[in-house]
């Protein structure tokens, strides 16, 4: 999993950079809890195309080197006052959140020709959303802005004296960057918590109007670890106000294909590949790497027992080692072998879906000034990931599973749902981490079809109160992506308090757990050729 930041995608990340000036017409403000923010409203057709939906953009400014960027659209088709606030960041550790703007949910896509269009399926249609580069160092976010160059190829950049590119860097390689440090980033989950805190106090401050009503987390992949972590450090900031902070109001938390438990998730990979193996029947290993797989992570001192060691002892160099081990020989086997798409395995390697033709849109010019951003942007932060590899953070349990349970007993609304083609936070290890959570009513609970606005099914729910676990059908890791439509009736109901399956009940402490069949209904068998 902690492998999502391949560096193969530095590349294309970097191939429009060019040393940006500093932001010179930001307003600026101040939050709640003295949280400082600078910020600009964003042009109509940069993403929103609609001149009446509002847009804007900025930095929450944290510590004297951390400068987190945010971006935030108002709800369409409500009064943005009365609408929901819900946040989006994406996983990584590391990776930016413009991954979910601009690939998944938000109110654009950018073609081929680098031109913004409407994406219907926007989760603006039911709620204001704030997309966030977290934590400092990720997408636009910066700690200390410098003029750097990197081969596009390298986890790390070069300094360079100013903003003159040598001859002996390539061109598209020099731009300004935030400079490499660890100690200036976050590296671990419950680290990140209190930037994620204080950036939402920043944007809250400074835009109260949009801070009125429920507040949402949305979130997916190392999610999974921030999720529960992130919202259940705001329940006792809530719970304990420092002078200056407002309270949020939590209500509801939702994870796509999450990384929760890598003691579960780990062995989850054997499982979605050999057995019970995936309902894609897609069975990509010979009988001699099925053993190796097995050994690799069952056999005496391998990944199993250095993940329960790592977590009992807690020790960085312990967990670092345990989860590096468990990438390489466990959940690497696939990429090795099976010549497909680990976050969708309906595809050959390279995959080109989702579409990355927004990393060189926010790499131009004009997108840069109308941001108001001061680096250029990247779709990863490799000194986000080698941090938290430093403590191993990928490879630690934390408190995921009872920080989830705690938001459940809270009466939140909690969602994990999962694409069924993703092999790399797979809906087998998501499915029995939602029974490890141990909510009320769960087990009792049965699986039923989600029904949507087209007539058609995309996927079963199993829902017991608010929390549920949704198999989404014929979809990759970023669920949005591949199943919008079930996607955006998933969030509106979510939102509106109305039980998954049909958007028909109002949920509450009374009803009835979902009943219907077993969850090994098998997809079409995958195209093998």
């Amino acid at each position: 999993m902690s492998r999502l930041l391949a560096l193969a995608a530095l590349a294309l990340q970097f191939s429009c950079a060019q040393f940006v000036p500093a932001p010179t017409d930001l307003i600026e403000a101040k939050g709640y809890a003295n949280i400082s923010v600078r910020y600009k409203q964003v042009p109509t057709g940069i993403c929103e195309l609609d001149p009446d939906v509002k847009s804007f953009s900025g930095y929450a400014d944290i510590g004297e080197n951390e400068h987190v960027f945010w971006w935030f659209f108002e709800a369409r088709n409500h009064n943005a006052s009365d609408a929901p606030l819900t946040v989006w960041i994406n996983g990584g550790p590391g990776s930016s959140s413009m991954i979910g703007l601009f690939q998944e949910l938000g109110p654009c896509f950018i073609d081929e020709d680098g031109s913004p269009y409407n994406n219907p399926y926007s989760w603006t249609n039911v709620s204001n959303m704030l997309f966030i580069d977290h934590p400092t160092q990720v997408g636009l976010s910066y700690s200390i802005p410098v003029p750097a160059y990197t081969d596009g190829y390298s986890d790390q950049i070069t300094v360079l004296p100013d903003t003159t590119c040598p001859d002996y860097a390539t061109d598209w390689a020099c731009g300004t960057y935030s400079y490499f440090n660890q100690s200036l980033t976050a590296n671990s989950t419950p680290a990140a918590a209190p930037s994620m805190y204080k950036t939402l106090q920043g944007f809250m401050g400074a835009f109260p109007q949009y801070s009125r009503k429920e507040f949402f987390f949305t979130t997916e992949s190392y999610g999974g670890h921030y999720g529960p972590v992130f919202n259940e450090y705001i329940e006792e900031q809530n719970a304990n106000l420092t002078e200056g902070a407002k309270e949020i109001s939590l209500a509801g938390v939702l994870i796509g294909n999450g990384w929760y438990d890598p003691l579960i998730q780990y062995q989850a990979y054997y499982n979605y590949a050999v057995d019970p193996g995936n309902t894609y029947n897609y069975a990509p290993y010979n009988d001699s790497m099925k053993a190796w797989m097995y050994n690799n992570l069952y056999g005496p001192g391998n990944c199993y027992d250095m993940i329960v060691d790592c977590n009992t002892r807690g020790i960085n160099e312990v967990c670092s080692y345990a989860d590096n081990f468990c990438y390489l020989q466990v959940e690497n086997i696939f990429d090795i072998v099976a010549g497909r798409d680990e976050y969708d395995i309906r595809e050959l390697t390279p995959d080109p879906f989702p579409p990355e033709f927004f990393v060189d849109y926010l790499n131009t010019p004009k997108v840069q000034q109308a941001l108001g951003a001061y680096v250029n942007y990247s779709e990863s932060s490799p000194a986000v990931s080698t941090a938290f590899g430093t403590t191993g953070d990928d490879g630690r349990v934390l408190t995921t599973i009872t920080d989830m349970k705690k938001l459940i007993d809270a009466n939140l609304t909690v969602i994990m749902y999962t694409g069924d083609a993703d092999y790399n936070c797979n809906w087998l290890g998501g499915e029995a981490v939602s029974h490890e959570i141990g909510a009320p009513n769960y087990e009792q609970a049965g699986y039923t079809d989600i029904t949507t606005s087209d007539g058609l099914i995309h996927g079963q729910v199993k829902q017991a109160g608010k929390f549920s676990f949704l198999r989404i059908f014929e979809s990759g890791h970023e669920v949005p992506f591949y199943q919008p439509l079930v996607s955006l009736e998933m969030f509106r109901r979510a939102v509106k308090g109305l039980d998954i399956a049909t958007g028909m009940w109002e949920v509450g402490d009374g009803l009835p757990a979902s009943e219907g069949q077993g969850y090994r209904i098998s997809n079409e068998a995958v195209n093998t050729q």
